[in-house]
């Protein structure tokens, strides 16, 4: 049985991390002592202190961006969008302002009002933080070329980091979202909605190394588009560009849920040599070919020593597979009694299986470990709503497309630097979400202090040892 998340100890560790004390009850309660909450108003209350900040974790934040070279990057790669003699604020510089905002866990640009007050977040904007209206226009310039490189910047990123680490074998989640609209955005169109039926929404596709929990591609699309042979060029272009980074010898899984039930895309993967797992949609002749085996293999056994779990390789071929010379798939079954969430496919009247199919071009494995291979997949739906929650990729902050693209994907630039930013300051951290990881590193108090020509900012210090008990 897995250990619960939040345990006692866990919560102790959260606590001991943020440099508080472990409770005292059972002294208190051996002493016959009860808390006693002491009179709000014996407490002194002054104000002006300007030297004080909520998020004293940019610094370090910063200073780890900067050595990656980040701030050099954006402003090279976008510094031609604003160029004239009259810039104030160029353009890397607010990009660098955008990512510190989206790092303290404000959603849009309009948090900036909320920062403005911030004595380290105005010193490391430069001195002076613009009006909202100026963060607006300057996403607004964004163009075709503009977001190409601002992908390949964000996707960069986990790339980096598995160049550092080296990896044999990595798994590439691959799924779309639906980030339902309330206002008038521009591509804002009804589509594919589970919630909001016939809501307009954008529909954008990510793609997320498992091992580092990165993105390594992401694209913002109009709420009409599914996932389909359409989608094909880019998936190849990010894999190509995995590859490159990852090198010849790193084995590349791919893992896809039904959507990813295309033969352009399988016969993509498979020129790509590249390892897939996607889940099938069972049509008619498939379920027909499933009710009609015989050849089942017990893989998992209940108390009772009954099959629980069964498993088979089907002989199917669908027509559009055949006419692909040269392409064969391989098509997993399995049938269980304890799958109690998904799809619910009954086949059997006298039998209370519930069935699910698998296609993949691994014909090493054994079946079970292709099913077991394909819900490891299951990472990338918690990373999803983590990014929906915490860095707020499903909100809009302007009314044209391009410019949401653009703060999209400075969202997703801000997850990955921040996640690396962990890894290598507070590895002990690496696996804690995103809520929990920016309250230790980042929103941090702290104050400002000027002496003679240098600056010194005086915060909390995080308790890493103590994780490693």
């Amino acid at each position: 049985m897995t250990k619960p998340i939040n345990t006692p100890r866990t919560r102790k560790v959260r606590r001991e991390v943020r440099g508080g004390k472990g409770g005292r009850g059972r002294e208190l309660q051996r002493s016959r002592r009860r808390v006693r909450r002491p009179d709000p108003r014996s407490i002194r209350v002054t104000t002006g202190d300007k030297s004080l900040t909520c998020a004293a974790g940019l610094a370090e934040f910063g200073s780890f961006v900067r050595e990656r070279g980040l701030d050099r990057e954006l402003a090279t790669s976008f510094g031609h969008l604003k160029r004239t003699a009259q810039v104030v604020y160029p353009m890397g510089a607010q990009l660098r302002l955008l990512l510190d905002l989206h790092v303290v866990g404000e959603g849009r640009p309009f948090g900036v009002e909320a920062m403005a007050h911030d004595e380290l977040f105005v010193r490391l904007a430069g001195g002076c933080v613009p009006s909202v209206d100026v963060l607006y226009d300057d996403l607004a310039r964004f163009g075709r070329d503009e977001l190409a490189c601002l992908e390949a910047l964000m996707a960069e990123q986990t790339l980096q980091r598995l160049r550092e680490l080296r990896p044999k074998c990595i798994h590439v989640d691959i799924d779309t979202t639906v980030a339902v609209l309330f206002g008038q955005q521009e591509g804002a169109l009804p589509g594919p909605n589970p919630r909001y039926h016939g809501r307009p929404s954008y529909h954008p596709i990510l793609a997320r190394v498992a091992e580092v929990d990165g993105i390594c591609g992401a694209l913002l699309r109009p709420g009409d588009r599914g996932f389909g042979a359409t989608d094909v060029p880019t998936i190849v272009r990010w894999l190509e560009r995995l590859r490159k980074a990852v090198g010849p010898d790193c084995l590349v899984r791919v893992r896809v849920d039904a959507a990813g039930d295309c033969t352009e895309l399988l016969a993509a993967l498979d020129v790509l040599g590249v390892l897939y797992t996607v889940k099938a949609r069972i049509t008619r002749d498939m379920a027909d070919a499933i009710a009609c085996t015989r050849s089942w293999q017990t893989v998992e056994r209940d108390a009772f020593n009954e099959p629980s779990r069964q498993a088979t390789t089907l002989n199917f071929v669908r027509a559009e597979w055949a006419a692909r010379a040269g392409h064969t798939v391989r098509v997993v079954a399995l049938r269980s009694r304890e799958r109690d969430n998904g799809k619910q496919v009954f086949l059997w009247n006298d039998l209370d299986y519930t069935v699910q199919a698998f296609l993949t071009n691994d014909w090493g494995a054994s079946e079970d470990d292709v099913a077991r291979t394909y819900n490891d997949r299951a990472g990338i739906e918690g990373l999803i709503a983590e990014l929906k929650g915490a860095w707020c990729i499903g909100k809009a902050p302007s009314a044209v497309f391009d410019a949401n693209h653009a703060a999209f994907l400075l969202k997703l630039l801000a997850h990955n630097l921040f996640r690396s930013f962990v890894a290598e300051r507070f590895a002990p951290l690496a696996r804690w979400r995103t809520s929990w990881a920016r309250r230790v590193t980042i929103l941090r108090p702290g104050r400002l202090l000027r002496s003679g020509r240098r600056t010194t900012l005086r915060t909390t210090e995080v308790h890493l040892p103590r994780l490693q008990c």
